[in-house]
Protein backbone atom coordinates (compact mmCIF):
# COMPACT_ATOMS: atom_id res chain seq x y z
CA UNK A 1 0.00 0.00 0.00
CA UNK A 2 1.15 3.54 -0.69
CA UNK A 3 -0.68 5.19 2.20
CA UNK A 4 0.67 5.39 5.73
CA UNK A 5 -0.50 2.75 8.25
CA UNK A 6 -4.00 3.32 9.58
CA UNK A 7 -5.05 2.96 13.19
CA UNK A 8 -6.21 -0.68 13.59
CA UNK A 9 -8.70 0.47 16.22
CA UNK A 10 -10.91 1.62 13.32
CA UNK A 11 -11.30 -1.99 12.16
CA UNK A 12 -11.58 -3.35 15.69
CA UNK A 13 -14.48 -0.99 16.31
CA UNK A 14 -16.11 -1.91 13.00
CA UNK A 15 -15.98 -5.61 13.89
CA UNK A 16 -17.36 -4.93 17.35
CA UNK A 17 -20.29 -3.02 15.85
CA UNK A 18 -21.01 -5.89 13.46
CA UNK A 19 -20.74 -8.59 16.14
CA UNK A 20 -23.28 -6.80 18.33
CA UNK A 21 -25.85 -7.30 15.55
CA UNK A 22 -25.43 -11.09 15.33
CA UNK A 23 -27.87 -13.60 16.76
CA UNK A 24 -26.53 -15.95 19.49
CA UNK A 25 -24.49 -18.94 18.29
CA UNK A 26 -23.75 -17.33 14.94
CA UNK A 27 -20.72 -17.55 12.69
CA UNK A 28 -20.06 -14.94 9.99
CA UNK A 29 -17.73 -15.58 7.06
CA UNK A 30 -16.35 -13.01 4.63
CA UNK A 31 -14.33 -13.60 1.47
CA UNK A 32 -12.05 -11.40 -0.59
CA UNK A 33 -12.90 -10.58 -4.18
CA UNK A 34 -11.76 -12.73 -7.08
CA UNK A 35 -8.58 -12.07 -8.98
CA UNK A 36 -9.96 -11.41 -12.46
CA UNK A 37 -8.15 -12.58 -15.62
CA UNK A 38 -7.68 -10.05 -18.40
CA UNK A 39 -5.85 -11.48 -21.45
CA UNK A 40 -3.12 -14.10 -21.87
CA UNK A 41 -1.55 -14.47 -18.41
CA UNK A 42 -2.40 -10.91 -17.31
CA UNK A 43 -4.91 -9.99 -14.63
CA UNK A 44 -6.89 -6.90 -13.79
CA UNK A 45 -5.63 -4.90 -10.82
CA UNK A 46 -6.99 -6.52 -7.68
CA UNK A 47 -9.57 -4.59 -5.65
CA UNK A 48 -10.53 -5.88 -2.22
CA UNK A 49 -14.11 -6.68 -1.24
CA UNK A 50 -15.34 -3.48 0.43
CA UNK A 51 -17.01 -5.23 3.36
CA UNK A 52 -13.95 -7.35 4.11
CA UNK A 53 -11.76 -4.25 3.98
CA UNK A 54 -14.15 -2.33 6.27
CA UNK A 55 -13.86 -5.12 8.85
CA UNK A 56 -10.12 -5.82 8.59
CA UNK A 57 -8.17 -3.19 6.63
CA UNK A 58 -6.59 -6.03 4.63
CA UNK A 59 -6.16 -5.41 0.89
CA UNK A 60 -4.51 -8.72 -0.06
CA UNK A 61 -6.21 -11.30 -2.26
CA UNK A 62 -7.22 -14.81 -1.03
CA UNK A 63 -8.24 -13.47 2.37
CA UNK A 64 -11.11 -14.55 4.63
CA UNK A 65 -12.53 -13.32 7.92
CA UNK A 66 -14.35 -15.62 10.34
CA UNK A 67 -16.26 -14.15 13.27
CA UNK A 68 -17.73 -16.55 15.84
CA UNK A 69 -18.23 -14.57 19.07
CA UNK A 70 -19.73 -17.55 20.95
CA UNK A 71 -16.93 -19.94 20.02
CA UNK A 72 -15.99 -22.03 23.07
CA UNK A 73 -12.38 -21.76 21.90
CA UNK A 74 -11.97 -18.12 22.81
CA UNK A 75 -8.86 -17.51 20.74
CA UNK A 76 -10.81 -18.38 17.58
CA UNK A 77 -13.64 -15.90 18.04
CA UNK A 78 -11.96 -13.65 15.47
CA UNK A 79 -9.87 -15.33 12.79
CA UNK A 80 -8.13 -13.77 9.80
CA UNK A 81 -7.35 -16.24 7.02
CA UNK A 82 -4.44 -15.45 4.71
CA UNK A 83 -2.71 -17.14 1.83
CA UNK A 84 0.50 -18.78 3.03
CA UNK A 85 3.59 -16.88 1.76
CA UNK A 86 5.11 -18.73 -1.19
CA UNK A 87 8.68 -18.08 -2.26
CA UNK A 88 8.06 -18.70 -5.97
CA UNK A 89 4.90 -16.59 -6.11
CA UNK A 90 6.64 -13.78 -4.27
CA UNK A 91 9.42 -13.76 -6.87
CA UNK A 92 6.82 -13.01 -9.50
CA UNK A 93 4.14 -10.98 -7.72
CA UNK A 94 5.77 -9.52 -4.63
CA UNK A 95 5.76 -10.08 -0.92
CA UNK A 96 2.67 -11.37 0.89
CA UNK A 97 1.63 -10.48 4.42
CA UNK A 98 3.28 -12.19 7.34
CA UNK A 99 1.25 -12.88 10.47
CA UNK A 100 2.72 -10.02 12.48
CA UNK A 101 2.07 -7.57 9.65
CA UNK A 102 -1.55 -8.65 9.30
CA UNK A 103 -2.06 -8.35 13.07
CA UNK A 104 -0.68 -4.80 12.99
CA UNK A 105 -3.08 -3.79 10.20
CA UNK A 106 -6.26 -5.51 11.37
CA UNK A 107 -5.89 -5.85 15.13
CA UNK A 108 -6.84 -9.55 14.77
CA UNK A 109 -4.52 -11.72 16.86
CA UNK A 110 -5.35 -15.12 15.35
CA UNK A 111 -4.13 -15.85 11.84
CA UNK A 112 -4.79 -19.14 10.04
CA UNK A 113 -3.37 -19.99 6.63
CA UNK A 114 -5.90 -20.52 3.86
CA UNK A 115 -4.66 -24.02 3.04
CA UNK A 116 -5.42 -25.21 6.59
CA UNK A 117 -8.71 -23.44 7.40
CA UNK A 118 -11.22 -26.12 6.33
CA UNK A 119 -10.89 -28.50 9.34
CA UNK A 120 -11.25 -25.54 11.72
CA UNK A 121 -14.19 -24.13 9.81
CA UNK A 122 -16.10 -27.42 9.69
CA UNK A 123 -15.86 -27.78 13.47
CA UNK A 124 -16.95 -24.19 14.13
CA UNK A 125 -19.90 -24.47 11.79
CA UNK A 126 -21.04 -27.64 13.52
CA UNK A 127 -21.00 -25.70 16.79
CA UNK A 128 -23.05 -22.82 15.38
CA UNK A 129 -26.75 -22.45 14.62
CA UNK A 130 -26.69 -19.49 12.23
CA UNK A 131 -24.34 -18.79 9.33
CA UNK A 132 -24.04 -15.20 8.14
CA UNK A 133 -22.84 -14.95 4.56
CA UNK A 134 -22.18 -11.85 2.51
CA UNK A 135 -23.42 -10.69 -0.89
CA UNK A 136 -23.53 -7.40 -2.76
CA UNK A 137 -26.90 -5.87 -1.90
CA UNK A 138 -26.19 -2.33 -3.05
CA UNK A 139 -29.42 -0.79 -4.36
CA UNK A 140 -27.66 0.33 -7.56
CA UNK A 141 -26.32 -3.12 -8.33
CA UNK A 142 -26.83 -4.00 -12.00
CA UNK A 143 -24.37 -6.87 -12.50
CA UNK A 144 -25.11 -10.50 -11.68
CA UNK A 145 -21.69 -12.02 -12.39
CA UNK A 146 -21.20 -15.09 -10.17
CA UNK A 147 -18.45 -13.65 -8.00
CA UNK A 148 -16.86 -15.43 -5.06
CA UNK A 149 -19.47 -14.39 -2.48
CA UNK A 150 -22.28 -16.00 -4.47
CA UNK A 151 -20.30 -19.13 -5.31
CA UNK A 152 -19.28 -19.51 -1.68
CA UNK A 153 -22.89 -19.16 -0.50
CA UNK A 154 -23.96 -21.92 -2.87
CA UNK A 155 -21.12 -24.19 -1.69
CA UNK A 156 -21.94 -23.64 1.97
CA UNK A 157 -25.63 -24.39 1.51
CA UNK A 158 -24.73 -27.59 -0.30
CA UNK A 159 -22.38 -28.68 2.51
CA UNK A 160 -24.52 -27.56 5.45
CA UNK A 161 -28.15 -27.49 4.30
CA UNK A 162 -29.78 -27.57 7.74
CA UNK A 163 -28.24 -24.44 9.22
CA UNK A 164 -30.09 -21.15 9.44
CA UNK A 165 -28.56 -18.77 6.88
CA UNK A 166 -28.58 -15.01 7.44
CA UNK A 167 -27.56 -12.01 5.36
CA UNK A 168 -24.59 -9.96 6.53
CA UNK A 169 -25.41 -7.32 3.91
CA UNK A 170 -28.49 -6.21 5.84
CA UNK A 171 -26.31 -5.39 8.83
CA UNK A 172 -23.48 -3.82 6.87
CA UNK A 173 -25.81 -1.53 4.94
CA UNK A 174 -26.84 0.01 8.24
CA UNK A 175 -23.41 0.06 9.88
CA UNK A 176 -21.25 1.25 7.01
CA UNK A 177 -23.54 4.23 6.42
CA UNK A 178 -22.56 5.65 9.83
CA UNK A 179 -18.94 6.78 9.78
CA UNK A 180 -16.83 6.96 12.91
CA UNK A 181 -14.63 9.97 13.58
CA UNK A 182 -11.65 7.79 12.64
CA UNK A 183 -13.15 6.95 9.27
CA UNK A 184 -13.98 10.59 8.56
CA UNK A 185 -10.40 11.54 9.41
CA UNK A 186 -9.19 9.19 6.67
CA UNK A 187 -11.77 10.59 4.25
CA UNK A 188 -10.53 14.07 5.10
CA UNK A 189 -7.04 12.99 4.04
CA UNK A 190 -8.44 11.81 0.70
CA UNK A 191 -10.25 15.15 0.38
CA UNK A 192 -7.14 17.17 1.24
CA UNK A 193 -5.19 15.27 -1.43
CA UNK A 194 -7.98 16.04 -3.89
CA UNK A 195 -7.92 19.72 -2.93
CA UNK A 196 -4.18 19.93 -3.59
CA UNK A 197 -4.69 18.38 -7.01
CA UNK A 198 -7.47 20.86 -7.85
CA UNK A 199 -5.37 23.84 -6.83
CA UNK A 200 -2.60 22.48 -9.06
CA UNK A 201 -5.05 22.27 -11.97
CA UNK A 202 -6.12 25.90 -11.55
CA UNK A 203 -2.54 26.89 -12.38
CA UNK A 204 -2.15 24.30 -15.14
CA UNK A 205 -5.30 24.62 -17.28
CA UNK A 206 -5.26 26.98 -20.26
CA UNK A 207 -6.63 26.98 -23.83
CA UNK A 208 -5.16 24.20 -25.93
CA UNK A 209 -4.60 21.75 -23.09
CA UNK A 210 -5.91 18.26 -23.72
CA UNK A 211 -8.36 16.60 -21.36
CA UNK A 212 -5.99 13.66 -20.90
CA UNK A 213 -3.19 16.02 -19.87
CA UNK A 214 -5.41 17.29 -17.06
CA UNK A 215 -6.16 13.68 -16.07
CA UNK A 216 -2.41 12.99 -16.02
CA UNK A 217 -1.86 15.93 -13.67
CA UNK A 218 -4.48 14.49 -11.33
CA UNK A 219 -2.76 11.11 -11.26
CA UNK A 220 0.64 12.72 -10.71
CA UNK A 221 -0.66 14.81 -7.83
CA UNK A 222 -2.53 11.92 -6.21
CA UNK A 223 0.32 9.41 -6.34
CA UNK A 224 2.88 11.95 -5.12
CA UNK A 225 0.67 12.42 -2.02
CA UNK A 226 0.48 8.67 -1.21
CA UNK A 227 -3.03 8.15 -2.57
CA UNK A 228 -3.74 4.65 -3.88
CA UNK A 229 -5.01 6.36 -7.03
CA UNK A 230 -8.35 7.72 -8.15
CA UNK A 231 -11.51 6.69 -6.31
CA UNK A 232 -13.25 6.28 -9.69
CA UNK A 233 -12.66 7.09 -13.35
CA UNK A 234 -11.99 10.83 -13.61
CA UNK A 235 -14.42 12.87 -15.73
CA UNK A 236 -12.59 15.67 -17.58
CA UNK A 237 -15.19 17.16 -19.90
CA UNK A 238 -14.72 20.45 -21.71
CA UNK A 239 -17.45 22.28 -23.59
CA UNK A 240 -20.56 20.35 -24.58
CA UNK A 241 -19.04 17.06 -23.41
CA UNK A 242 -19.83 18.22 -19.86
CA UNK A 243 -23.47 17.28 -20.48
CA UNK A 244 -22.47 13.60 -20.59
CA UNK A 245 -22.64 12.56 -16.96
CA UNK A 246 -20.12 9.72 -17.12
CA UNK A 247 -17.85 11.07 -19.85
CA UNK A 248 -14.52 9.25 -19.49
CA UNK A 249 -12.94 9.46 -22.97
CA UNK A 250 -10.94 12.51 -21.83
CA UNK A 251 -9.32 12.86 -25.26
CA UNK A 252 -10.35 16.26 -26.63
CA UNK A 253 -8.82 19.73 -26.66
CA UNK A 254 -10.03 22.34 -24.16
CA UNK A 255 -10.73 25.55 -26.05
CA UNK A 256 -10.98 29.18 -25.01
CA UNK A 257 -14.53 30.26 -24.20
CA UNK A 258 -15.46 26.77 -22.96
CA UNK A 259 -15.91 25.64 -19.41
CA UNK A 260 -14.45 22.36 -18.26
CA UNK A 261 -16.27 20.07 -15.82
CA UNK A 262 -13.90 17.98 -13.70
CA UNK A 263 -15.30 15.22 -11.49
CA UNK A 264 -12.51 13.38 -9.66
CA UNK A 265 -11.42 12.23 -6.23
CA UNK A 266 -8.57 10.49 -4.49
CA UNK A 267 -8.68 7.15 -2.74
CA UNK A 268 -6.62 7.13 0.43
CA UNK A 269 -6.52 4.40 3.06
CA UNK A 270 -9.39 2.62 1.34
CA UNK A 271 -11.73 5.65 1.55
CA UNK A 272 -12.96 7.93 -1.22
CA UNK A 273 -13.23 11.64 -1.98
CA UNK A 274 -15.63 12.89 -4.67
CA UNK A 275 -15.18 16.44 -5.97
CA UNK A 276 -16.67 18.25 -8.96
CA UNK A 277 -15.73 21.73 -10.11
CA UNK A 278 -16.53 23.53 -13.35
CA UNK A 279 -14.10 26.26 -14.39
CA UNK A 280 -13.45 28.43 -17.48
CA UNK A 281 -10.67 27.10 -19.69
CA UNK A 282 -9.25 30.60 -20.22
CA UNK A 283 -9.63 31.58 -16.57
CA UNK A 284 -12.53 34.00 -17.01
CA UNK A 285 -16.26 33.22 -16.88
CA UNK A 286 -18.45 34.95 -19.46
CA UNK A 287 -21.44 36.85 -18.11
CA UNK A 288 -23.77 33.99 -19.08
CA UNK A 289 -21.48 31.31 -17.68
CA UNK A 290 -21.21 33.25 -14.41
CA UNK A 291 -24.99 33.59 -14.18
CA UNK A 292 -25.64 29.87 -14.66
CA UNK A 293 -22.71 28.89 -12.44
CA UNK A 294 -24.01 31.03 -9.60
CA UNK A 295 -27.48 29.54 -10.07
CA UNK A 296 -25.94 26.09 -9.61
CA UNK A 297 -23.94 27.31 -6.61
CA UNK A 298 -27.09 28.77 -5.04
CA UNK A 299 -28.79 25.41 -5.44
CA UNK A 300 -25.72 23.68 -3.97
CA UNK A 301 -25.78 25.95 -0.92
CA UNK A 302 -29.52 25.41 -0.46
CA UNK A 303 -28.93 21.65 -0.42
CA UNK A 304 -26.52 22.05 2.49
CA UNK A 305 -29.18 23.83 4.53
CA UNK A 306 -31.66 20.92 4.34
CA UNK A 307 -29.39 17.84 4.25
CA UNK A 308 -29.54 17.02 7.95
CA UNK A 309 -30.88 14.35 10.32
CA UNK A 310 -34.55 13.45 9.98
CA UNK A 311 -35.03 13.97 6.25
CA UNK A 312 -34.86 11.04 3.81
CA UNK A 313 -32.93 11.30 0.57
CA UNK A 314 -36.21 10.89 -1.34
CA UNK A 315 -37.83 13.82 0.48
CA UNK A 316 -34.62 15.82 0.16
CA UNK A 317 -34.61 15.35 -3.61
CA UNK A 318 -38.22 16.56 -3.78
CA UNK A 319 -37.32 19.75 -1.91
CA UNK A 320 -34.27 20.28 -4.09
CA UNK A 321 -36.52 19.92 -7.13
CA UNK A 322 -38.76 22.68 -5.79
CA UNK A 323 -35.77 24.97 -5.30
CA UNK A 324 -34.36 24.12 -8.72
CA UNK A 325 -37.72 25.05 -10.25
CA UNK A 326 -37.64 28.42 -8.49
CA UNK A 327 -34.07 29.17 -9.58
CA UNK A 328 -34.51 27.97 -13.16
CA UNK A 329 -37.56 30.23 -13.53
CA UNK A 330 -35.45 33.21 -12.45
CA UNK A 331 -32.80 32.64 -15.12
CA UNK A 332 -35.29 31.79 -17.85
CA UNK A 333 -34.44 28.13 -18.33
CA UNK A 334 -38.07 27.19 -17.77
CA UNK A 335 -41.32 29.18 -17.91
CA UNK A 336 -44.34 29.26 -15.63
CA UNK A 337 -46.38 27.38 -18.22
CA UNK A 338 -43.77 24.59 -18.20
CA UNK A 339 -44.28 24.23 -14.45
CA UNK A 340 -48.07 24.43 -14.69
CA UNK A 341 -48.13 21.64 -17.26
CA UNK A 342 -45.35 19.49 -15.87
CA UNK A 343 -45.59 15.73 -15.37
CA UNK A 344 -44.95 15.07 -11.68
CA UNK A 345 -42.96 11.98 -12.67
CA UNK A 346 -40.77 14.09 -14.96
CA UNK A 347 -40.84 17.64 -13.65
CA UNK A 348 -39.97 20.64 -15.82
CA UNK A 349 -36.62 21.30 -14.14
CA UNK A 350 -35.51 17.78 -15.10
CA UNK A 351 -34.77 19.00 -18.63
CA UNK A 352 -31.72 20.76 -17.19
CA UNK A 353 -30.97 18.66 -14.10
CA UNK A 354 -31.42 14.98 -14.86
CA UNK A 355 -29.56 13.18 -12.08
CA UNK A 356 -29.73 12.73 -8.31
CA UNK A 357 -28.22 15.32 -5.99
CA UNK A 358 -26.59 13.23 -3.25
CA UNK A 359 -25.32 9.74 -2.52
CA UNK A 360 -23.55 8.02 0.38
CA UNK A 361 -19.74 8.17 0.32
CA UNK A 362 -17.14 6.07 2.11
CA UNK A 363 -15.17 2.93 1.26
CA UNK A 364 -17.06 2.97 -2.03
CA UNK A 365 -17.74 6.14 -3.96
CA UNK A 366 -21.41 5.05 -4.05
CA UNK A 367 -21.32 3.71 -0.53
CA UNK A 368 -23.83 1.57 1.32
CA UNK A 369 -26.77 3.28 3.00
CA UNK A 370 -30.50 3.75 2.86
CA UNK A 371 -32.22 6.14 0.46
CA UNK A 372 -35.65 5.86 2.13
CA UNK A 373 -35.08 5.95 5.89
CA UNK A 374 -34.34 9.21 7.74
CA UNK A 375 -30.78 10.46 7.51
CA UNK A 376 -28.75 9.94 10.69
CA UNK A 377 -25.72 11.66 12.23
CA UNK A 378 -22.46 10.11 11.07
CA UNK A 379 -23.47 9.61 7.44
CA UNK A 380 -21.34 11.18 4.71
CA UNK A 381 -22.97 12.41 1.50
CA UNK A 382 -22.05 14.17 -1.68
CA UNK A 383 -23.94 17.31 -2.69
CA UNK A 384 -23.74 17.66 -6.45
CA UNK A 385 -26.43 19.64 -8.30
CA UNK A 386 -25.82 20.37 -11.97
CA UNK A 387 -27.26 22.39 -14.84
CA UNK A 388 -26.97 21.06 -18.39
CA UNK A 389 -28.14 23.23 -21.30
CA UNK A 390 -28.09 21.48 -24.66
CA UNK A 391 -28.89 24.58 -26.71
CA UNK A 392 -25.95 26.44 -25.16
CA UNK A 393 -23.58 23.43 -25.17
CA UNK A 394 -22.98 23.99 -21.48
CA UNK A 395 -22.71 21.68 -18.48
CA UNK A 396 -22.02 22.76 -14.90
CA UNK A 397 -21.82 20.62 -11.75
CA UNK A 398 -20.58 21.62 -8.29
CA UNK A 399 -19.91 18.87 -5.74
CA UNK A 400 -18.74 18.79 -2.14
CA UNK A 401 -18.73 16.07 0.53
CA UNK A 402 -20.50 16.64 3.85
CA UNK A 403 -20.57 14.78 7.17
CA UNK A 404 -23.97 14.71 8.85
CA UNK A 405 -23.94 15.92 12.46
CA UNK A 406 -26.57 16.07 15.19
CA UNK A 407 -27.83 19.49 14.13
CA UNK A 408 -26.84 19.73 10.46
CA UNK A 409 -23.67 18.91 8.54
CA UNK A 410 -19.99 19.74 8.22
CA UNK A 411 -18.63 20.55 4.76
CA UNK A 412 -15.45 18.47 4.49
CA UNK A 413 -14.52 20.41 1.34
CA UNK A 414 -15.06 23.89 2.78
CA UNK A 415 -11.46 24.89 1.98
CA UNK A 416 -11.66 24.01 -1.71
CA UNK A 417 -12.23 27.07 -3.97
CA UNK A 418 -15.82 27.17 -5.18
CA UNK A 419 -16.94 30.74 -6.00
CA UNK A 420 -16.47 32.48 -9.34
CA UNK A 421 -14.21 35.03 -7.68
CA UNK A 422 -11.99 32.43 -6.00
CA UNK A 423 -11.60 30.41 -9.18
CA UNK A 424 -10.84 33.40 -11.42
CA UNK A 425 -8.36 34.82 -8.91
CA UNK A 426 -6.42 31.56 -8.60
CA UNK A 427 -6.39 30.94 -12.34
CA UNK A 428 -5.17 34.49 -12.98
CA UNK A 429 -2.14 33.88 -10.77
Amino acid sequence: MKYLPLNPQIFKDNRARFIRELLPQSIAIFNSNDELPMNADAQFKFKQNSDLFWLTGITQEDTMLVLFPDNSEKKFREVLVLVRPNELKEKWDGKRLRKEEAIAISGIENIVWLDSIEPFLQKWIHWSENIYLNTNEHDRKSNWVSVRDYRYAAEMKAKYPLHNYKRSAQILKKLRAIKSAGEVAIMQQAIDITENAFRRLLKFIKPGVMEYEIEAEIWHSFLSQRATGTAYGSIIASGDRARTLHYIANNQECKTGEMILMDFGAEYGGYCADLTRTIPVNGKFTARQKKIYNTCLNLHNYCKTILKPGISILDYHDKVGDKATELFLKVGLIKKKDVANEDLENRAYRKYLYHGISHHLGVDVHDLGTMTDPIKPGMVFTIEPGIYIEEEQMGIRIENNVWITKNGNVDLMKNIPITVEEIESLMKR
